[in-house]
């Protein structure tokens, strides 16, 4: 196969992968929420709470940084989920002005609950697979999770390149 042939594979590919990816998290989502029985929460509320999940009594400072959002949008995240009884504000006790989020056992029930039957879809439709596809997809899990940290890796990699760059001055400041 030439280099260009190989190049438009692994861009079709790379198409592909990204199609599948998005329309399994859609049925996914939507079929889970159906499942329990009420309606999904937006994406953002939902990696809000993901962040929280695996970083407890982060700030909303440190939230935003890490979701890459303005702190004032992760702070009407943190307002909804709060009222919602999903999220729990509290004060840094060394730091008044900081506010430090956790789950709150409603939230770690949600999470549970879905989680449990994102599996349990997962499986019967494993199930419905040839034995085959069933271990392509056993053998792929791994290497998608490496590959999402990879695309972690390149954001943050980005993000240091940007803020390590001197700001171009305003317009009315250039010569």
């Amino acid at each position: 196969m030439t280099d260009d042939a190989t190049a438009d594979a692994t861009a079709g590919a790379a198409e592909a992968l990204g199609s599948a990816v998005a329309d399994l998290h859609r049925v996914l989502r939507r079929s889970t929420s159906r499942r329990v029985g009420r309606p999904p929460l937006p994406d953002a509320q939902v990696e809000v709470l993901r962040l929280v999940e695996r970083c407890p009594e982060i700030s909303v400072k440190e939230a935003a940084e890490r979701l890459h959002t303005a702190a004032n949008t992760v702070s009407t995240l943190v307002g909804d989920l709060a009222g919602a009884g999903l999220l729990e504000r509290t004060r840094d006790p060394h730091n008044r002005r900081i506010v430090r989020l956790r789950l709150t056992p409603a939230a770690h029930l949600r999470i549970g609950e879905y989680v449990a039957h994102r599996r349990d879809l997962l499986l019967d439709a494993l199930h419905r697979l040839d034995e085959p596809a069933r271990r392509d997809i056993e053998r792929a899990a791994g290497q998608l999770h490496r590959l999402a940290d990879l695309l972690a890796d390149h954001e943050r990699a980005t993000d240091h390149e940007r803020a390590d760059q001197p700001s171009e001055p305003p317009a009315a400041a250039r010569p």
